[in-house]
């Protein structure tokens, strides 16, 4: 008998201390940060301007302007939780071929952002960058479309949520690859721990998007191997604005550069839109 009651003392020890772990390290699960620049766009032949702001939080932080000539709409860019603005030159290629200028921005604590990640000071970092474009740019707010790729696709979210209750509707948001929520992911991938009550970011993109009606493109891989196919699925099917699902072909990280047609598909979203474009 006490040998059983030693076992399960024991067992309940490391459960314990693996919950622990879990509540101590999320924000280097959540967050992979790079601080040093891979490149600029010059060197892949796009002009581009630095952009520094500084948030409610009083956070400097760093972004790139890459204006596109006779551009009708400004792709505002929320990338994924690794890297930084530098290690997207591909996407920002695309978009400039698509006839779009685009504001990409890297997270507090990324790049060369000052401060520290967390889901409050990305929910601020995308505020300051939307009030950059609409006030400094002068940019018209229905011309602005969001978009998100991966954790950038919560960031996305909680900003249309943001700006729709304050009153302001952007021209439209593409969700890339993105989760239901953080809490999903992390009970998806440690379903024997008590997630929901440890998670502390949680980026829930369902709850964000309920008060949302803007149009909405929402695209994933069935072959990512990341972030669930039905997260995607799940996303769309419970967003009760315009919408449109494409399913993309790929892994987690280069969907958008495998699957045929990805531009066109961006393009005809675009098109759709309210106002011209392209």
């Amino acid at each position: 008998m006490w040998t059983v009651l030693k076992i399960a003392g024991g067992a309940g020890v490391v459960y314990a201390a693996l919950a622990a772990w879990v509540f101590i390290t999320q924000r280097g699960l959540v967050y992979c940060p790079r601080r040093e620049l891979a490149g600029t766009p010059d060197q892949a032949g796009l002009a581009y301007e630095d952009v520094w702001l500084t948030t409610g939080q009083g956070t400097r932080i760093h972004g790139w302007w890459l204006p596109c000539e006779g551009a009708d709409r400004v792709l505002l860019l929320c990338h994924g939780n690794g890297g930084n603005v530098s290690y997207l030159m591909e996407t920002y290629r695309i978009f400039h071929d698509l006839g779009l200028s685009v504001l990409s921005f890297d997270y507090s604590g990324y790049g060369r952002s000052k401060g520290r990640p967390s889901e409050k000071a990305t929910r601020g970092d995308a505020r300051a960058v939307w009030d950059w474009l609409v006030g400094e740019k002068g940019i018209e707010p229905g011309r602005v479309v969001l978009f998100g790729r991966s954790l950038g696709g919560g960031v996305a979210a909680r900003l249309a949520a943001d700006l729709v209750e304050a009153g302001t509707d952007p021209g439209g948001l593409i969700m890339e690859s993105t989760f239901t929520s953080v809490t999903d992911m992390g009970a998806a991938r440690y379903p024997w721990l008590p997630v929901r009550w440890l998670v502390r970011h949680r980026y829930d993109s369902v709850r964000a998007l309920r008060g949302v009606r803007v149009p909405v493109l929402f695209l994933h891989s069935p072959e990512d191997d990341l972030v669930p196919y039905a997260m995607g699925r799940t996303l769309y099917e419970g967003y009760a604005g315009p919408k449109l699902f494409w399913a993309l072909s790929g892994d987690h990280n280069c969907g958008f550069m495998t699957t045929s047609g990805y531009a066109e598909g961006l393009r005809r979203f675009l098109r759709g839109l309210p106002g011209r474009c392209g």
